[in-house]
């Protein structure tokens, strides 16, 4: 049922009925994975994805690189598990590259972000240095593009021919 799967994450407001048609099974039979997926583990939650420049007042959003030391027997686990704790935080990941640990977050202002950043993130134990970007415009989020109905710039139709 991976397919259900799919289907869920590009649209999770689906109906069973729905889904069923579309995945040629009985309704029952997609419900049935859906529960099991959901006390697995497997499926953690339904969400909207919302285009906050679409909304008023002010909004920001930031991806934070993060340089950890990790702790001996418990590695990354720890300062990931504190960081996610945090209200404000909405994502955190382990990358490769030059830094360890990614963390997404919202805030109200850019300003609101630098100052936890610097009075929540860069004072935990283990956090070696942090290096903030912030988003300027969200083109696709979570498979959905943004902005669909821009207007086309005429200009770059002179030029591209």
């Amino acid at each position: 049922m991976d397919r259900l799967l799919t289907l869920l994450n590009e649209n999770a407001r689906l109906t069973t009925h729905q889904l069923a048609v579309m995945l040629d099974k009985t309704e029952e039979e997609v419900s049935n994975a859906i529960t099991q997926y959901e006390k697995s583990g497997v499926i953690r939650g339904y969400k909207a994805v919302i285009n906050w420049e679409k909304v008023d007042g002010n909004n920001a959003i930031a991806i934070i690189e993060l340089r950890v030391s990790p702790k001996r027997e418990r590695g990354f686990d720890e300062i990931a598990g504190k960081i996610m704790s945090l209200p404000e935080v909405d994502s955190v990941y382990l990358v490769s590259g030059g830094y360890d640990l990614g963390v997404i977050m919202h805030g109200g202002s850019m300003q609101e972000i630098a100052m936890f950043v610097m009075r929540r993130l860069s004072t935990l134990d283990s956090v070696l240095s942090t290096t903030t970007h912030f988003v300027l415009t969200r083109y696709k989020a979570d498979g959905i593009v943004m902005n669909a109905a821009e207007e086309k710039d005429e200009r770059r139709d002179l030029f591209c021919d």
